[in-house]
């Protein structure tokens, strides 16, 4: 459109825009944008995470050599830390403080050390998870990715740092004359249903930690506490055998907290002494219940917060 002005030259109008009068959000959907860093849905998430796959592992692996890189023992920390848990653990609990009553004693260092090893993998879990998205943030700022990869990888860390400390714990069984049998592959699925609680548990901290980073200096007192109800270094029903006062339930609380199941589990698997009476009843449906009630729960938990993580 033109028009004629008053010294003759011509001005041309500007011609009307087809998206005057849209609102922003019909521009975006006009035009395909989507908002940055916005939740996607719950399926196209997991297929997403499935697409980043192979930086999980990667970055997993990253984590674990870059762990002791500082340190002359390098990756011997991984086994030689909670090895001399454990043998603190022997001198204090089952020297001085009668812990081994109720285990035979050619059994009590295989069930410490395989308690140790065990509860050390959840509790490695839950602290690099409190600290997943608050001690990564520079990532989460700089790139689009879905932010659950990082605790996922966190949890899948510290189950390859358990792996190498099985093997020591191999050597440790047949140096007290417990040998491989084929009772050992239920190790195998035992791990497996660990490691989706442990991850579930780290999603959970790591979207309480994005927001409340002081929540790292209160968990290893938790964690602590955990442990020592968790039967670590004790049998729980032979602790609590003849105590008068205690009542039945809770006994049945502490052997079915999820710590305590998956450690007896795997000293079931392994300890050819360590019978039956051991155990809780269904222990691997109790297993298997937590594992899938934290691993669901604990991913759409942190998944409802996706697209807050890294702001503010």
């Amino acid at each position: 459109m033109s028009e004629t002005t008053h010294d003759g030259g011509v001005a041309v109008s500007a011609t009307p825009s087809p998206d005057d009068g849209l609102s922003r959000a019909d521009l975006a959907a006009k035009y395909g944008l989507t908002v940055s860093g916005a939740r996607p849905g719950l399926f196209e998430y997991v297929h997403q995470l499935w697409g980043r796959r192979h930086f999980i592992l990667a970055f997993s692996q990253a984590k674990l050599t870059a762990q002791y890189s500082q340190a002359k023992l390098g990756q011997l920390w991984q086994v030689a830390t909670p090895l001399l848990n454990a043998a603190v653990y022997f001198f204090i609990f089952g020297l001085l403080l009668g812990a081994r009553d109720g285990i035979p004693h050619h059994i009590y260092v295989p069930f410490l050390v395989t308690g140790v090893f065990v509860f050390t993998f959840t509790q490695s879990s839950v602290m690099a998870g409190v600290r997943a998205i608050s001690g990564n943030l520079g990532l989460v700022r700089a790139l689009h990715f879905p932010r659950a990869s990082l605790p996922i990888s966190f949890a899948l860390q510290q189950l390859q740092q358990l792996l190498f400390s099985m093997i020591v714990l191999v050597i440790i069984m047949c140096a007290f004359g417990i040998f491989p049998a084929l009772s050992w592959f239920l190790v195998l699925p035992a791990l497996l249903l660990q490691f989706v609680f442990n991850m579930g548990l780290a999603l959970i901290f790591a979207r309480m930690g994005s927001k409340t980073p002081d929540l790292a200096q209160l968990m290893p007192f938790v964690m602590r506490t955990w442990m020592y109800a968790s039967g670590v270094m004790f049998s729980i029903p032979a602790m609590l055998e003849g105590k008068e006062g205690v009542p039945s339930w809770v006994g049945d609380v502490l052997q079915w907290n999820p710590a305590a199941v998956y450690m007896d589990l795997i000293r079931f698997a392994m300890i050819d002494d360590y019978g039956k009476s051991y155990l809780p009843d269904h222990v691997w449906f109790i297993a298997a219940g937590w594992a899938i009630l934290f691993g669901v729960v604990g991913f759409v938990y942190f998944w409802k917060a996706e697209e807050r993580y890294g702001r503010g």
